[in-house]
């Protein structure tokens, strides 16, 4: 497995992206942009019907209205978005519409090991226009024996998100950097009658996927520890990064909200936005529902440290959180490639990318405006710009979604006090080694 390599500064001030997923409801739609690439119509004139099934319910009703534009220039062609995600099990819901006959045009892809898992299904996209103008980072995850099989929806990060006037209100004047600041931080925002973290424990992708992450990614090199999983030569209890990042479970849990395990990611980000708590553990895809519950909100990015070596925590975690792929026994893959191209060649595409869905552009000719994106895309990419991020390592785990899911099922069960932190470590490698090949 390549290793997933940082994201440069020059790539950074580069950035760009595709797009992104559907509504399955239908919303009326804005008048197209000047200037928007039109695409061919379907050939002969035909009705042609795109079947897509997509995870990203945080922008289900802008894409919506993106499909609309789209068909309005395309009165030829039809698109279905099924949208299932937001805690629901996506990979679940695609297997067995595969297994039902009911196979989409287009979906979602990982990378890595859910590439390899798909890759049977999966149409070859190297000869795509839009595939030079990639960011190199985003083409690792789809990228297997010299060809491209996923377009990236965007690039994302995510850390603790934190709410600026509860901090001040709390006399926190200098942000928390390592694990012995960020403990301080959370006793002074208790003492000054404010919950300091904002848990949604009760999503199992928010543990399984992106809070198991940060023990693999500050390992001194990810892919080797992987590797060595993999072969027998490495183990999770007794690891230095595991022992750890415990303190830092511990430590959300101790000055966390009462019910973690009850908590949703809806609920979750809705109690953050309306100030119920000054810290919450999500990423920038976050930033339109915050935006649309509390527009004036004060808000930015924090490291989530694990230990007291400000050089090695002060980072975030970014990488390409999903792809489109393309069904290669699909009927209609050649105005499925239409529409991708579309996305990220369209002015009306570009503006969506950027400015409704709030993406972080993973191609290098649709400009990053800070301002327009908000302020959590604006610290990822400052972090970026300074080569401070650490890599996101889910999609490498055995088994894909079925290992995060363990693991998530597992710290569900350390937060119920089931497990000791030993046997959670224990149930860890278990996991690991009962999916490897």
């Amino acid at each position: 497995m390549k290793k997933l390599t940082m994201i440069s500064m020059a790539a950074v001030l580069s950035l760009s992206v595709i797009a992104a997923g559907c509504a399955t409801k239908e919303t009326p739609a804005p008048a197209a942009s000047p200037g928007a690439a039109t695409p061919a119509p379907a050939e002969g004139g035909k009705q042609v019907t795109i079947k897509m099934f997509q995870f990203k319910v945080e922008i289900a009703d802008q894409l919506g209205k993106l499909i609309q534009e789209y068909q309005k220039q395309n009165p030829n062609v039809k698109i279905q978005v099924d949208t299932v995600g937001g805690g629901a099990d996506y990979g679940a819901a695609l297997l067995a519409k595969f297994n039902s006959g009911d196979k989409p045009d287009i979906f979602n892809n990982g990378g890595f090991s859910d590439l390899d898992k798909w890759i049977d299904n999966l149409e070859d996209l190297s000869d795509q226009p839009w595939v030079k103008d990639l960011v190199d980072v985003a083409k690792e995850p789809m990228s297997k024996n010299g060809k491209l099989y996923g377009q990236p929806l965007n690039l994302e990060g995510y850390g603790f998100i934190y709410n600026k006037d509860l901090f001040t209100k709390a006399g926190i004047t200098e942000l928390p950097k390592t694990y012995s600041q960020l403990e301080d931080a959370a006793k002074k925002l208790q003492a000054a009658g404010i919950t300091p973290f904002e848990n949604g424990y009760g999503e199992w992708w928010v543990l399984g996927n992106h809070f198991v992450n940060l023990p693999f990614a500050n390992q001194k090199d990810p892919n080797a520890f992987i590797d060595g999983l993999n072969k027998g030569t490495a183990k999770i209890p007794g690891n230095e990064a595991f022992n750890n990042w415990t303190k830092l479970f511990d430590l959300t849990l101790q000055y966390g909200n009462k019910n973690p395990l009850q908590t949703d990611y809806n609920t979750q980000v809705t109690d953050f936005a309306t100030g119920k708590a000054a810290m919450t553990q999500q990423g920038n895809w976050t930033q339109v529902q915050i935006t649309k519950t509390n527009p004036d909100l004060k808000i930015g990015f924090l490291p989530m440290p694990i230990t007291d070596d400000a050089a090695a925590t002060d980072k975030l975690y970014v990488g390409v959180p999903n792809n489109w792929v393309i069904n290669k026994n699909s009927a209609v893959k050649d105005e499925a490639k239409k529409f991708l191209n579309w996305l990220v060649s369209s002015d009306v595409g570009k503006k969506y990318i950027t400015e409704e869905f709030k993406f972080i552009p993973a191609f290098k000719t649709i400009p990053a405006d800070e301002k327009v994106l908000g302020p959590l895309a604006a610290d990822i990419i400052k972090y970026s710009k300074e080569n401070k991020t650490l890599s996101w390592n889910w999609f490498k785990f055995p088994g894909g979604e079925a290992s995060s899911k363990k693991f998530g099922d597992i710290m569900q069960g350390y937060v119920a006090k089931k497990y000791t932190k030993d046997q959670m470590l224990d149930e860890f490698q278990k996991t690991w080694d009962s999916l490897k090949k």
